[in-house]
C-alpha cells in the first residue's frame, strides 16, 4: 500500500512523530494493489497465477463504489474498545449482516467476468450457489483462519470480499482513538500481519509499519522486534541472493518464524499485499530452512 501523507506548512520546524495507525482508502487501495500485481506478472513466471489474483483485485476496486454505507464502531464502541486495550472491529462477532452479503455477491459477480482456471471458475460456481448458512461459515472460517484444505479455493473469494468490507470499516474508523493491542495483532481488527513496512513519510522517516492482511491498516511497530511473539532477541534477515534488498525475511530465533520486512523507503512502488505473492520465491526458500511463516494472506494459502 502507498500511502499520500502530505506535509503541513504550519509544521514546518516543529518535532513530528510518526502516527500509530494509518487507515485504508478504499478507493484507491486495491488498484494500486492491482497495479503492483500486473507489474509482477510481466516478469514472473508466475504470470498465469499473478494474472488471476490481479483480476481479482481489479474486481474488488471496481465494486467498492457501488456498495452501501458500512456502519461503523460509535464514540461509545471506539472508547471502550481503547480502554480495553481491544481492537474496535470484533472479527469474532462478525455476521453475515445484508451489506456483507451484498459485498459478496457484488464481489463474485465481478469475479465471473475475469479469466481463470476451470477449477478457479467451479469453485465460484460452488461458492455463489452456496446458502446463507453456508457462507456464514466460511466467513467465519476465513476470519478465524481455519479454511478446510478441500475448500480453499472457495475460501479466497470469499477472503477477497472481507478484505473489502473490513478495509471499509477501517476507513470509518478514527485512527487517533486505536491503541496497541498485542505483537503481531491489528489495532483496528485483531487480524494479522501480511507483511511489515519501512517507510520515509515527512513525518515518518525509516520507521516501520505493520500491514493488517485483512483490513490493510498500518500500525507502528518498533523496528528489529518480531512481528509474532514481540521478542527483540534472536532477530535475523534472510533473502534471495542477487535480490535488490528491498524485501527480506525477518527470522526470530525465538518463536522460531519469520515476516517480511519490505523496504518501502528504497522502493516506493512496494504494496505489501502483492508483493508479499510477487516473492513467493522467498517463501520457498524459506520452507527448506527452521522457520514457518507467520503472515496471513489469503492468496498464499497453502504456503
Amino acid at each position: 500500500m502507498s500511502v499520500d501523507i502530505k506535509p503541513d506548512p504550519s509544521m514546518i520546524g516543529a518535532v513530528s512523530a510518526p502516527p500509530f495507525a494509518v487507515m485504508p482508502d478504499p478507493a484507491t487501495l486495491f488498484a494500486a494493489r492491482a497495479k503492483r500485481l500486473r507489474i509482477y506478472a510481466a516478469v514472473s513466471p508466475l504470470k498465469p497465477y499473478l494474472d488471476f489474483v490481479a483480476g481479482l483485485v481489479e474486481a474488488q476496486h471496481a465494486i467498492v463504489p457501488a456498495l452501501p454505507p458500512v456502519e461503523a464502531p460509535d464514540i461509545e464502541a471506539m472508547e471502550r474498545a481503547s480502554g480495553f486495550e481491544m481492537p474496535p472491529l470484533d472479527r469474532a462477532r462478525t455476521t453475515l449482516d445484508d451489506t456483507l452479503e451484498t459485498t459478496l455477491d457484488a464481489l463474485f459477480d465481478a469475479a465471473s467476468r475475469i479469466e481463470m482456471p476451470e477449477e478457479a471458475a467451479q469453485a465460484l460456481t460452488r461458492v455463489r450457489r452456496a446458502d446463507g448458512a453456508e457462507r456464514a461459515r466460511m466467513v467465519r472460517d476465513v476470519l478465524a483462519h481455519d479454511m478446510p484444505v478441500e475448500t480453499l479455493a472457495e475460501h479466497v473469494y470469499v477472503a477477497a470480499a472481507l478484505q473489502v468490507h473490513f478495509a471499509r470499516l477501517a476507513a470509518a474508523l478514527d485512527a487517533k482513538r486505536l491503541v496497541p493491542v498485542g505483537d503481531g495483532v491489528c489495532p483496528a481488527c485483531g487480524g494479522p500481519p501480511v507483511a511489515s513496512l519501512i517507510v520515509e513519510w515527512p513525518n515518518a522517516h525509516g520507521n516501520r509499519f505493520c500491514a493488517c492482511s485483512l483490513c490493510s491498516t498500518l500500525w507502528n511497530y518498533v523496528r528489529i522486534r518480531c512481528c509474532s511473539c514481540g521478542t527483540t532477541k534472536g532477530i535475523g534477515y534472510q533473502e534471495i541472493e542477487g535480490s535488490p534488498g528491498t524485501i527480506k525475511a525477518e527470522t526470530c530465533d525465538e518463536c522460531r518464524t519469520y515476516v517480511k520486512v519490505m523496504y518501502q523507503n528504497k522502493d516506493v512502488a512496494i504494496e505489501p499485499v502483492a508483493d508479499d505473492i510477487g516473492t513467493l520465491g522467498l517463501d520457498l526458500m524459506m520452507r527448506e530452512g527452521p522457520y514457518r511463516r507467520a503472515a496471513f494472506n489469503p492468496f498464499l494459502l497453502g504456503y
